[in-house]
């Protein structure tokens, strides 16, 4: 579904990421940890194009990222992000904040996009919030409202850019509950968290980057499972972040 090979970015002399490269199958959720600075976010954001690069190549869906004449905001209709702080629009509905990109993008109707809307406000438990406005709602509640937006879209992928870290402690696990049945439904996920539980409950593989390479990439459970086997930067980030968890 996803493929990354030698992908590399850099500003001037400075390497956001360095020669990474990865394979995403259709229905895995791989999460991608590490330092702040490690380029996590920017290796999730070339995935869709958000980002360009400077060497690789980027492959969604058989589609390659990088190909000049690749219809790109066609290809991220189909590739669903949740960034960090929700990005909805507060002057619009909850509802219309759902509606209005299946209805410019995808060309549905007002009756389609609002039945698929309602739908999927329903599946992450916020239907009766449809004519709220995002500023009535908690973070929490933002936050699965923008997860809602993305799956209306039928997104054949999903890609996770620190969904919880802008929230509350309270809040975040009302979030992690909607990732986390779509990861036992099947959806192919890519999730850049610091939320190792669940990492350890959902994840097939993690990736752990430092300064904008790959350094580690192995199933969960050798990951969790042999700390002792990982690199040195990798059992000090775990042994920190298990320890705050």
């Amino acid at each position: 579904m996803i493929l990354l090979r030698n992908v590399s970015k850099w500003y001037g002399d400075f390497r956001v990421l360095n020669d990474c490269s990865t394979t995403i199958n259709k229905g895995q959720v791989v999460v991608v940890c590490g330092p702040s600075g490690s380029g996590k976010s920017t290796l999730i954001k070339v995935v869709n194009g958000l980002e360009p690069f400077n060497q690789g190549e980027v492959w969604v869906d058989g589609i390659s990222v990088g190909d000049p004449k690749t219809n790109l905001p066609k290809l991220r209709a189909r590739v669903g992000m949740v960034f960090q702080h929700f990005e909805l629009f507060p002057h619009l509905s909850i509802l219309a904040n759902l509606t209005l990109a299946q209805i410019k993008v995808l060309g549905r109707s007002q009756e389609q996009a609002q039945t698929y809307g309602l739908h999927y406000l329903d599946r992450v438990g916020l239907k009766s919030q449809a004519e709220k406005y995002p500023g009535e709602l908690s973070g929490g509640q933002q936050q699965r409202v923008a997860i809602a937006r993305a799956l209306s879209m039928d997104p054949i992928c999903m890609l996770f850019d620190e969904p919880t870290s802008a929230l509350d402690p309270e809040m975040v696990n009302e979030v992690l509950d909607v990732m986390v049945e779509l990861a036992q439904e099947g959806m192919t996920m890519m999730c850049v968290t610091h939320e190792m539980g669940f990492a350890r409950k959902v994840a097939h593989r993690v990736i752990f980057m430092d300064e904008g390479a790959i350094v580690e990439d192995c199933d969960k459970e050798d990951f969790f499972g042999d700390i002792q086997a990982r690199s040195e930067r990798a059992r000090n980030f775990v042994s920190k972040i298990l320890v705050m968890g």
